[in-house]
């Protein structure tokens, strides 16, 4: 059955008077995420469960809030949890290029690193002190005092068996000399070279005992050295460990707890016995790490410092951490380096820390597209969830680059991994990535569109004024909250459905708010409503306007009045990306002799899409099932979409194709100023599409522009009446009788508004009644399936043409 939908199907309108309040200063506040209960069931599913694996995809479209709702929701379920533990890297003295991990207490770490500086200083201080005591001087004098005097009887003793020998010891700078002596007296060379050979062998005899005794008397006295060497460092460290054993004591009795403080203590205070040149400041040792301009001076002692990686001194519960840049470093941290004399140089105080460090014990919450984007990040992030630890690497071991740096102790990583995406990355990642679907197990759905109904509404106005209230708008009057409902259930395009782009519905908001603020408004009104509305069209609708303007010059044939054959006007959606709008097209047939069948020109000539392309396929369908029961379907039809130069997609002129095609068949005119649109099947139903608001106003626009005339409509499918939330003109107009919208179930309901003639049934004898459109087609098929029959016999009956070359001979009749 035909229906002209009244003005009232057209709209749903939202009565002030049902708003419980009179503004949104009294409307309440947003506590929760609204028309998202499977995703908030989905995720305290995936929060709570505790298995590995279970980490969470947050699916849906930019702009339903998902990431501001999931870190509300996050915070206040991370409030009821513990608060994990703090991290720090410090010094491995028995291999430096691989730091040790230790774990504190939450707020402990940072405690930790000032007592380890406090230490360091103390110990210094004293340690020096102690050196420059009397007491010290005194000991060290007494340690010494045994060691000189073993020297001093050695050297006397050799002296002695030189003069026994004849000889002197005489210091050169070259080292110690034997020199014989005659007569009390060192004999000079040309001397001792006058001698019989019987006196200077000798005197070389003498000499080489004496040489002997002297260098054993040396090799004595280095060894006593050495002694001595060793006695004033244990007697060095008995004083330094003396003066720092009470400030060890103290730090190891307040850290005992922690088995990786008092081992890494140990090792410092080991290291600062064996190092006690660096404590006394006798030295600048070159350390391997870097040492920056201004810290030359402490560089040497940085290795007993602590690199804070982790302090959770500050948070209350588990830690919520969202990173909207996912790359490598930011993710799973990094170790800078400094410039020292020309060349990079690092050390364990230079580690950073990364997002899993930070999420460590909670939840972290990243962009599924970025993180994909990023080289290495996702890999590197399913790593660390599949052995449950995070590991910092460097790039350029990731690419081959040889550079020596540090390799970190890993740290244990327990943490909820929750990605943002799309339903399409969604699809990619199940289909390509066979660890996706191991370590990301819950799937959280976000909805663009939730139920309009009572509950909703007011939760919808608690919107409105939680987020006057957060960013200081201005509050909604009565009027303008029920217009933001209405302005709710247009974004959803369904009368029964609110959206929950809250993205999309707060900037409608904040403009309001800033043309109320430039009247002078203490509220907002509807009127501040539409000029946003109406400002956010005009600044996107350069290209709508440019297209209206040449079909009203004439340069874009479209007819909104008179009758013509072959001819509809199908109503296609033009999305310029933050803007979309309705635009007519001239859709034309044309029907010959044949057995081609249908045709599509558009994709004939690679301008129409797979789906598009399925849609006039299904009118040959049609055509069979409906015409073709009791003779071949031979024709040769082909469709086209009129000053089309880009590529048309979608089946939602499938229709509006048919009713051109059965035109030309039946020979009938069709209303130039009905626009329609839907899709068919093969059974002749019409079928739903999308955008059919903006089709509609569309055409409404074009025919205004052209003027009404009182006859102009839009055919659209029934089951697309619920999608109907048509602008106020629209509206007026048909309430006005001067625009109509039809709403249609099958092809005969729509060829009979266009043609003004009935559709037609079968009779009992399998034919169509008369004078109906079906009658002509069924006519105009017979008549061509006939003719092309004669003609395929006639063909058959001419003589052969003559082989290439040959002349050829005029038929000669046979005699009577």
């Amino acid at each position: 059955m035909i229906e002209e939908l009244p003005v009232e199907k057209l709209y749903h309108r939202c009565d002030p008077a049902a708003i419980p309040v009179s503004s949104s200063i009294s409307s309440g506040r947003l506590k929760a995420i609204i028309g998202q209960e499977r995703a908030v069931k989905a995720m305290r599913f995936g929060l709570g469960i505790q298995s590995k694996g279970f980490n969470l995809y947050v699916c849906g479209w930019p702009g339903t809030g998902r990431t501001t709702a999931i870190k509300q929701f996050l915070e206040e379920i991370a409030s009821t949890q513990p608060t994990p533990p703090d991290w720090c890297y410090v010094n491995n003295f028995s291999d430096p290029s691989r730091p040790n991990a230790i774990l504190l207490p939450p707020g402990m770490a940072v405690e930790f690193q000032r007592d380890m500086d406090r230490l360091v200083r103390e110990v210094v201080k004293e340690v020096r002190s102690a050196f420059e005591s009397e007491q010290y001087a005194a000991l060290r004098e007494e340690t010494l005092r045994s060691f000189q005097q073993q020297k001093q009887t050695l050297l006397e003793n050799v002296h002695q068996f030189a003069r026994q020998e004849g000889f002197v010891i005489q210091p050169t700078p070259v080292g110690l000399l034997t020199i014989p002596l005659l007569n009390g007296k060192p004999l000079e060379e040309s001397e001792f070279l006058s001698l019989p050979e019987e006196q200077k062998e000798a005197i070389l005899a003498r000499q080489k005992r004496v040489q002997e005794a002297l260098e054993a008397a040396l090799r004595q006295a280095r060894s006593a050295d050495r002694a001595a060497a060793e006695a004033l460092q244990q007697l060095d460290q008995r004083v330094a460990s003396f003066a720092m054993q009470r400030m060890i004591e103290e730090i190891k009795e307040k850290y005992q707890q922690v088995a990786e403080v008092s081992e890494f203590i140990d090792q410092v205070q080991k290291d600062m016995l064996e190092n006690l040149a660096l404590l006394r400041g006798e030295v600048e040792e070159e350390e391997p790490g870097p040492k920056p301009v201004r810290r030359v001076r402490q560089t040497p002692l940085r290795k007993y410092s602590v690199n804070v990686l982790v302090d959770n001194s500050g948070l209350k519960g588990a830690p919520v951490v969202v990173e909207m840049n996912p790359t490598l470093p930011n993710l799973l941290g990094k170790i800078e380096q400094e410039a020292q004399f020309g060349t990079l140089v690092t050390d364990f105080t230079l580690i950073r820390q990364g997002a899993l460090h930070r999420a460590n014990g909670g939840y972290l919450v990243l962009p599924f597209q970025p993180l994909l984007a990023n080289p290495f990040a996702w890999d590197s992030l399913k790593r660390a969830l599949e052995n449950e630890e995070i590991v910092i690497e460097e790039i350029g071991e990731r690419i081959g680059f040889a550079t020596r740096s540090l390799r970190p102790e890993p740290i244990p990583l327990k943490v909820k991994v929750i990605l943002i995406g799309t339903p399409y990355l969604f699809l990619l990642a199940q289909a390509l990535d066979d660890q996706f679907a191991e370590l990301f197990k819950v799937k959280a759905d976000f909805d663009t569109v939730m139920d309009r109904n009572e509950q909703r509404i007011e939760e919808y106005l608690a919107f409105v004024g939680t987020l006057c209230e957060n960013e200081g708008l201005l509050h909604l009057d009565r009027e303008a909250l029920a217009r933001f409902v209405e302005i709710g259930s247009r974004l959803a395009a369904d009368q029964r459905k609110l959206s929950v782009r809250f993205r999309e519905l707060s900037d409608i908001l904040r403009e309001a708010n800033y043309y109320a603020h430039q009247e002078g408004a203490t509220q907002i009104q509807v009127n501040h409503l539409e000029k946003a509305l109406e400002e956010q069209r005009l600044r996107s609708n350069l290209v709508q306007e440019r297209i209206y303007e040449m079909i009203r010059r004439g340069a874009l044939k479209i007819d909104v009045s008179g009758w013509e054959v072959g001819q509809v006007n199908g109503l296609s959606v033009v999305s310029l990306g933050d803007y979309s709008f309705g635009q007519p097209n001239r859709i034309t047939a044309s029907i010959g002799l044949g057995r081609e069948g249908v045709i599509d020109i558009e994709r004939e000539a690679k301008l129409g899409g797979p789906i598009h392309t399925k849609g006039v396929l299904i009118l040959s369908g049609y055509l069979s099932e409906k015409f073709a029961q009791d003779k071949p379907l031979t024709l040769s039809a082909r469709l086209v979409f009129e000053q089309s130069y880009s590529g048309v997609e979608g089946d939602s002129a499938s229709s509006a194709e048919l009713y051109a095609l059965l035109s030309a068949l039946a020979e009938v005119p069709l209303r130039q100023g009905v626009a329609v649109t839907g899709s068919v099947n093969q059974k002749g139903e019409i079928q739903a599409v999308g955008g059919v608001n903006e089709k509609i106003e569309g055409f409404f626009d074009v025919c205004q522009a052209l003027g009404l005339d009182g006859e102009q409509g839009v055919i659209i499918p029934a089951s697309n009446v619920e999608n109907l939330m048509l602008k106020e003109s629209v509206r007026r107009a048909v309430e006005e009788g001067k625009f109509h919208i039809w709403a249609v179930n099958t092809v005969e309901e729509g060829i009979e508004i266009l043609s003004g003639l009935p559709a037609g049934k079968r009779n009992e004898d399998g034919r169509f009644e008369e004078n109906t459109v079906f009658a002509r087609v069924d006519a105009r098929l017979r008549q061509m399936a006939e003719r092309l029959e004669r003609f395929g016999r006639s063909a058959d009956s001419r003589p052969p043409l003559p082989a290439e070359g040959e002349e050829q001979q005029p038929a000669v009749p046979k005699p009577g």
